[in-house]
């Protein structure tokens, strides 16, 4: 696929993504970690206007001077950003005007494609940059409609049942092994250097934990178990006063009930548990007997055996804190803030989910969250020392 058609690919399934919602939908801020759909697509274009037009196209003038602050989300480098938790507040521009930016950014960006080969790289980040807001707007419309009391569906679908595999466990030899991109193709900085770890030998579960084994750890009071649970990660349940995954909740009469784009439904005992906090897949891991892996085993693991459910169902929490990888250099020029400046009390989540957009995972690739956050859809892959069975 030529770069033409890539963008227009790309910037064409934000707006996919919207088809069916109304203007309502798309306007609103279910919290400060979530935006609304419409600051997603002006965002995204924001990114094309600021770091691809702004210097390489001739007489670049903005749509509007405006839109620099309202729509940059942390770039120091580029000036004030608009508060996030008040990104919801923005009843203006409209939804309608954010629409006619994109069209107008899109239709400068394809005209310009030929002339701009230095840019190449950075439409390349853009565009990856686009994907990820598009699983962002998955995820921010999920926690937006569970906040109704209507449990409106954005899919009109049931979702398809699971077959999950018996739970086996994959031996690893450990050693020295190669961590990092290896040069095939598109990655982010975070991603580099490739350098090489020692890890001892391990046992990676061959599937994530189901909702069905993760019931199985409610119902023997594993959210009321301090001993299962780290001092912060107790001190998080208890303000928070969970009980269950986010979007769970106990029905009288039919029992545990779970909320997603499908709407709300029985969660399926087969289907991978999700949109849990990382002290929720610590407190389970130790509650199983087990622990999660380290990033460089999850990695370690897929490129030598290549794990099932890797992909396309759940981030996958790790062990690992979110930190540079020896030797690393953030990109050069204003970019240089997208991921460097949040390595600090964050988490690593590998492989990807079921809204991650197509092609746009890798056995490199690098999320990160802090602890507490769920309202990814973030499941568990349980790790054992070698030996244990």
């Amino acid at each position: 696929m030529n770069v033409a058609d890539r963008f227009i690919a790309v910037r064409s399934h934000s707006l996919a993504l919207i088809a069916g919602l109304g203007t309502e939908d798309c306007c609103a801020q279910a919290m400060p970690d979530a935006s609304p759909l419409k600051w997603h697509l002006a965002h995204t274009t924001w990114f094309f206007e600021n770091f691809v037009l702004a210097s390489h196209e001739p007489d670049f003038r903005p749509f509007h001077p405006a839109y620099r602050q309202l729509f940059n989300s942390y770039y120091a480098g580029v000036g004030q950003p608009f508060s996030r938790p008040q990104r919801g507040m923005l009843t203006r521009p409209s939804l309608s005007e954010v629409l006619d930016w994109r069209s107008d950014v899109d239709r400068r960006m394809l005209a310009s494609l030929e002339r701009m080969p230095a840019a190449a790289g950075l439409i390349e980040l853009g565009l990856q940059h686009e994907q990820q807001h598009q699983e962002l707007m998955q995820t921010d419309l999920l926690a937006l409609f569970a906040l109704s009391p209507l449990k409106p569906a954005a899919i009109d679908s049931t979702p398809p049942p699971a077959h999950a595999l018996p739970l086996d466990w994959v031996r690893c030899d450990g050693g020295l092994a190669e961590i990092g991109h290896d040069g095939d193709g598109f990655c982010f900085d975070n991603e580099l250097p490739r350098h090489r770890q020692w890890l001892a030998p391990f046992s990676i579960a061959s599937r994530l934990v189901t909702n069905g084994e993760y019931a199985d750890f409610i119902a023997d009071g594993g959210y009321r178990e301090p001993l299962l649970w780290l001092s912060d990660g107790w001190a998080w349940r208890q303000a928070a006063q969970r009980s269950a995954p986010l979007y769970w909740r106990d029905d009288p009469e039919r029992g545990w009930l779970a909320f997603s784009l499908h709407g709300e439904h029985a969660p399926d005992p087969l289907a991978p548990v999700g949109h849990l906090s990382f002290y929720e897949a610590d407190a389970y891991a130790r509650w199983a007997g087990a622990r999660l892996p380290t990033e460089g085993e999850w990695e370690h693991a897929q490129r030598r055996h290549a794990l099932p459910q890797a992909f396309g169902a759940c981030w996958q929490w790790t062990s690992s804190s979110y930190a540079a990888y020896p030797g690393y250099q953030p990109a050069a020029g204003l970019v240089g803030e997208y991921n460097g400046k949040f390595m600090v009390n964050q988490y690593v989540l590998r492989g990807s989910s079921a809204l991650t957009p197509a092609g746009h995972a890798r056995a490199s690739y690098r999320n990160f969250f802090p602890a507490p956050a769920c309202w990814q859809l973030t499941g568990i892959r349980l790790a054992r020392q070698s030996g244990l069975s």
